[in-house]
């Protein structure tokens, strides 16, 4: 029976290149120069410091550009408040969401039920398989779940006939 995922997943290998040429960027434009300013990648967080909180938001800017850039769905991106420090230094974490919660994988099920297609959706960790008879009914289904709007974004992978 052909099937497919639903996942909600950030390529790494583009994050880490986006990184990259946000940092040759700000190493190189005028208005860093002599500005103290950190781009730190960690497992399920980028963590972004500078010298003040305007700073800081233009290195926010200049990062969420070069992610865009390169593909990376900024709805999987939650930037936190930014933590200013009693010197002035100005920090803020920006968590990677990785996978489907609980409730994203549920409407995500319960949006493949309600399309009238003869699909079977199931809940499996941090993704949604949806299998069904026939291949067209598989791809109507795709159609249809990147119609709807979910506060993650949705990539389709691991189709099987």
């Amino acid at each position: 029976m052909p099937s497919f995922d639903v996942v909600s997943e950030i390529n790494m290998a583009e994050l880490a290149n986006a990184l990259l040429m946000a940092r040759k960027e700000l190493a190189s434009r005028f208005d860093f120069k002599g500005v103290e300013w950190e781009i730190t990648e960690e497992k399920e967080k980028l963590v972004l410091s500078a010298n003040d909180q305007f700073k800081l938001d233009a290195l926010r800017e200049i990062v969420m550009g070069k992610l865009a850039k390169r593909g990376i769905p900024l709805k999987n991106l939650e930037p936190k408040d930014a933590e200013l420090s009693s010197v002035g230094r100005a920090r803020q974490e920006v968590l990677l969401k990785q996978g489907l919660s609980g409730e994203n994988a549920k409407s995500v099920s319960q949006s493949v039920r309600s399309s009238g297609l003869k699909l079977q959706a199931a809940i499996e960790g941090g993704k949604v398989r949806v299998s069904g008879k026939n291949r067209d009914d598989l791809q109507s289904a795709i159609a249809h779940l990147r119609g709807l709007d979910f506060p993650v974004s949705l990539s389709f992978n691991n189709f099987r006939d």
